[in-house]
């Protein structure tokens, strides 16, 4: 009873009675005369005295089961309509609506019945797609974990997983389902973060790693502590975004609104002076059919449903239909250095000695001395340089002043120390500068950042940090040119020779490099004045003009933050380049087929109404045709659930172990 009850319910209950009542009227009209009557009994229903051989008029059996089917298919289209009206809008109902019950008044239920009942197979096959393109939506609430293990006084104790509280202590098993956000406090072990990242390798967490709900363990046993819980969490604000996301119009999709909110008042006035003309009801009945926008008001919404899952699916979150659009038109991506095309972990790579008397620890052991007060980002790799070759140094200087855009002066032990750039030294008149520039510039040109090391006014070596390149940053650009993106163009506050090396590595277009936040901007709007859609690619920080400015800003390894997911237009959840290419070859796919729909829908339309003039197309045949439409329309959508291209994930663990040029200088200048 529940099963009939619930099937009722359902979006294929109505089309499938209405179906069964139009095959039995049919079947009734159809029936010889002597089976009928063997079967049912005479006809009394019949005028004994009116058409003697099969007596069928809009009275019989067959006329009130098509006519049943019209009212049972056609009531919830009349009430759509209607709703419709009361908000002042004229709809695709309203036509349907209007032709069906002008068929009736007619007599002709069968019109009436094929109108109704095709447009309501149309409903369900609308409703069921839009289902199936939510697929990933559907997917994401699935994994949301139900319950969590948290250590309550030594006790482990299972309990909602909306019920647990900000700083308790979550236990993951083997198996189970990250419950919360948090930070592992103990223990080891492999995580599937599929769910949020798109990225089928697991990865292992231990104290200190970041952890994600809704991802799931491997193996291992780790104790969490809960930072973000129920609705603070990365998956719950992943799925808010993507509900918001698949619900926002494309550009596109408000403008076929605007056109249908104009288009079906001149199919009715089209149709209505038609009869005036011709005083033919039917070919003004057949005209409000044919003309309906079916077709062409579903075209754009489930492609930007299906496009958006398809990306969410991945690990990639579009913010909306727009975005997604306008990703499509991308023919320029400016992208920050650090951390984008670098690991934005600078190490140590070389430590030249100019002075004789000087070993190479201890040019190391001076500079360390003068980083040790200083905030400037490239003194943490110089010190960690020198803890792990043994000369840290053990007190903290007397005095530290920094030179914007020089370096550093510092006073140790009685010693004044310099570490910076050639203008540094310059300023101070040191001592053989001329070969400290050339060793400098050398580093540089070998995408390296050098600083000059001075004690007491003289000269003793240049130490070199730089960068590691990221294995799949030459891959992201070749597959950016591969998706259509015609420049590459690297944003950077670094020095050109530094720049001009890493581009050179990675195969980018064109470089601009020492570069303020404001000169990023700059260049953003230069790019969309010479025509190029432009996306940009940064932190979130000191890119923020830049990324404000361009039509898309992408914000990478979003999965840790929850102002990237808020507020980029697209964020590639995990830390994966080639997701950026990913996005936009999916977008471009996504137009494509918007493009594709809205052509077959105005195509479709336009040939049936040249049917109907030339008398070759009826009412029912033109809304089989024009569901036909809706179908196609459909189908041609959904191909892009599939995934369209490789996401590369798998070709970066390829070539992620293969040593870049900084690692090989690393390892044959330090040691």
């Amino acid at each position: 009873m529940h099963k009939l009850q619930a099937w009722l319910r359902g979006k294929w209950a109505i089309p499938a009675i209405s179906g069964l009542l139009i095959i039995a009227s049919f079947a009734v009209e159809h029936l010889a005369d002597g089976a009928f009557n063997v079967i049912f009994g005479p006809r009394w229903w019949v005028d004994a005295g009116a058409h003697a051989h099969h007596g069928l008029d809009e009275f019989t059996l067959a006329n009130l089961f098509m006519l049943i089917a019209a009212v049972v298919a056609g009531y919830q289209i009349l009430i759509s309509a209607v709703r419709a009206l009361s908000t002042k809008m004229i709809s695709i109902d309203l036509l349907v609506s209007v032709a069906a019950i002008g068929a009736i008044i007619i007599g002709n239920f069968w019109e009436a019945a094929a109108v109704t009942f095709l447009f309501s197979i149309g409903h369900a096959l609308e409703a069921g797609t839009m289902n199936k393109t939510r697929s990933a939506l559907a997917e994401l609430v699935a994994v949301a974990p139900d319950t969590a293990v948290v250590l309550r006084e030594g006790t482990q104790y299972e309990i909602p997983a909306h019920e647990v509280a900000s700083g308790e202590t979550v236990l993951v098993k083997n198996g189970a389902k990250v419950p919360v956000d948090g930070v592992v406090l103990a223990g080891t072990g492999s995580i599937d973060e599929a769910s949020i990242t798109g990225e089928s390798i697991p990865v292992e967490k231990s104290q200190g790693d970041l952890v994600y709900a809704g991802t799931i363990s491997n193996g291992g046993f780790l104790q969490v502590e809960a930072t973000g819980i129920g609705a603070d969490t990365t998956l719950a604000r992943i799925i808010h975004r993507v509900e918001e996301a698949q619900d926002a119009k494309a550009k596109t999709q408000a403008f076929i609104d605007r056109f249908s909110t104009w288009y079906t008042p001149a199919v009715m006035i089209l149709a209505l002076l038609a009869g005036l003309i011709t005083q033919d009801v039917v070919l003004a009945l057949t005209l409000l059919v044919i003309g309906c926008p079916g077709a062409l008001v579903i075209s754009i919404p489930v492609a930007i449903v299906a496009g958006i899952g398809r990306a969410a699916r991945n690990g990639i979150l579009i913010k909306g239909g727009e975005y997604l659009e306008t990703s499509g038109k991308i023919s320029a991506v400016a992208v920050d250095k650090t951390g984008t095309l670098t690991a934005g972990k600078p190490k140590l790579t070389d430590v030249f000695v100019l002075s004789p008397t000087m070993t190479k620890d201890e040019v190391l052991a001076w500079a360390a001395a003068a980083e040790a007060g200083s905030e400037h980002p490239l003194a943490t790799p110089i010190l960690q340089a020198a803890a792990e070759h043994g000369v840290a140094p053990v007190n903290l200087p007397e005095d530290v002043t920094p030179v914007v855009g020089k370096g550093v002066v510092a006073d140790v032990d009685g010693h004044q120390i310099l570490i910076g750039n050639p203008a540094l030294m310059a300023d101070h008149e040191v001592e053989g500068l001329l070969e400290a520039t050339a060793a400098a510039d050398s580093f540089a040109s070998a995408g390296k950042t050098p600083m000059i090391v001075a004690v007491d006014e003289h000269i003793i070596g240049v130490v070199a940090v730089a960068d590691q390149i990221r294995a799949d940053a030459p891959a992201m650009i070749a597959q950016l040119h591969d998706a259509g993106v015609s420049k590459v163009v690297m944003l950077t506050g670094d020095t050109h020779l530094v720049a001009e090396a890493i581009g050179k590595a990675t195969g980018i277009d064109e470089i601009h490099a020492s570069l303020l936040p404001e000169d990023k901007l700059d260049a953003v709007v230069e790019l969309q004045q010479q025509g190029h859609t432009v996306a940009m690619v940064g932190d979130g920080v000191n890119d923020a003009p830049a990324l404000a400015t361009a039509d898309i800003g992408v914000a990478m390894g979003a999965a840790g933050s929850a102002v990237a997911i808020e507020t980029a237009d697209i964020a590639l959840m995990g830390d994966n380049l080639l997701k950026l290419p990913e996005a936009i070859s999916l977008a471009k796919r996504t137009n494509r087929v918007m493009k594709q729909n809205i052509v077959i829908a105005l195509a479709t339309v336009a040939v049936l109404l040249v049917g109907v003039f030339a008398g070759n197309v009826t009412m029912a045949l033109g809304m089989l045709v024009h569901e036909g439409s809706v179908l196609i329309v459909i189908l041609n959508a959904m191909r892009l659930l599939r995934n369209g291209r490789q996401s590369g994930s798998h070709q970066a663990a390829q070539v992620q172990d293969l040593p870049t040029s900084t690692d090989k200088a690393q390892a044959s200048q330090i040691s």
